[in-house]
């Protein structure tokens, strides 16, 4: 197989943070996850919640689980699992953050279904790193994987003026390009899938497609 050398390097826009939470009053049958920091912050607040989680992504059930959760995936996206709730008995709680694509409980309500929401924790934006920094200001190409249309609007306000590298956007789902300028956008490389092995394979397409 073809080897292409790269540098990687991690580098999170947002910071998740848990601020003190007002649960409205249930009972709830099940809570609704949509993130990994939805999740997390649900095993914080375990002894307050229902023990049954609806999760979009297996990640997003895995994290559950480890918290206490009996976790189950119906869907990569939010406007995947609205249809499978339909078959799901409620009331639910909808654990969202501060900023949300999708309004989950607002959904369900409006088809008739027993459902509210709780901002549980909040994705602050996080500073580039000095090694980021660098890497935008080089001569290298530079791969982007971009999970949400936030994030990809925080690293367009993060990114260097002086930037001299050539970005190559690579994006969970078309949200994510919609939050691009055009000429991002024309270079940019869509996920097959919203989920993490789809976004893996992108990536490695960027990588070898710069091989000389």
């Amino acid at each position: 197989p073809q080897r292409v050398a790269h540098r990687d390097e991690l580098v999170p826009l947002m910071q998740a943070v848990f601020p003190p939470v007002d649960l409205p009053e249930g009972p709830f049958a099940a809570v609704i996850l949509t993130s990994e920091a939805g999740a997390t912050a649900a095993g914080r607040l375990r002894g307050l919640l229902p023990g049954r989680a609806l999760c979009v992504g297996e990640r997003t059930a895995e994290v559950a689980r480890a918290g206490g959760f009996d976790a189950h995936s119906l869907g990569l996206t939010a406007a995947e699992m609205l249809p499978a709730l339909a078959a799901e008995q409620g009331p639910f709680l909808y654990l969202r953050g501060r900023e949300a694509s999708v309004d989950v409980a607002a959904a369900l309500m409006a088809r008739g279904q027993r459902a509210a929401s709780a901002v549980v924790y909040a994705q602050e934006p996080a500073a580039l790193s000095d090694d980021a920094l660098a890497l935008l200001q080089g001569a290298a190409p530079v791969a982007i994987p971009l999970y949400s249309a936030r994030s990809a609007r925080l690293f367009l306000a993060a990114c260097p003026a002086d930037g001299t590298a050539e970005l190559l956007p690579v994006a969970i789902a078309p949200p994510v390009l919609e939050a691009l300028p055009r000429a991002l956008r024309a270079r940019a490389v869509l996920a097959e899938r919203p989920d993490g092995p789809s976004m893996q394979a992108a990536i490695l397409r960027v990588i070898r497609s710069l091989a000389p």
